[in-house]
């Protein structure tokens, strides 16, 4: 398996822990005049990162973060995804389709459709977790996988 590229970004202080995982969101209005705009929104939308490492112990003034910022060391967190059957083999590349479904209320929807990744996005499939924790509503046969993209 090889590792994702890392970034360093800027991130609060108190959420600034090794293994915490958050989704970047665009940018706040109060972004927009910071001189640390071009670190702290780095990111790209959407997507699920976690934190390696911690850089420094300096910690920069933020309009949103009460108690600061600090810089992080970041990667995009691979993603446990439940997809067809017959596309899930280990190490095999994939091109995320989240199936056509309005079952919002069903228990694997968030499987089906993972925060963090999108339709189309180019994944290597890392691992083949197991069997889905149900079956599908619409009879689609899927398996749980570890995606990385």
């Amino acid at each position: 398996m090889s590792e994702a590229a890392t970034q360093i970004t800027l991130i609060g202080t108190k959420l600034a822990t090794i293994g915490m995982e958050f989704i970047f969101n665009s940018p706040s209005p109060e972004c927009e005049t910071c001189k640390l705009r071009n670190t702290c929104t780095n990111l790209e939308s959407g997507r699920r990162y976690r934190i390696l490492g911690i850089r420094g112990e300096l910690i920069h003034e933020c309009p949103i973060h009460e108690a600061g910022v600090r810089a992080v060391e970041v990667t995009e967190s691979p993603i446990i995804a439940a997809i067809d059957a017959r596309k899930a083999f280990a190490g095999s590349k994939a091109v995320l389709e989240p199936p056509k479904c309005d079952e919002y209320d069903c228990t694997m929807y968030e499987l089906c459709h993972p925060v963090g990744l999108k339709s189309g996005d180019r994944c290597t499939i890392v691992e083949l977790v197991g069997e889905a924790p149900e079956e599908c509503e619409l009879g689609n046969k899927l398996k749980l996988v570890e995606l990385r993209r």
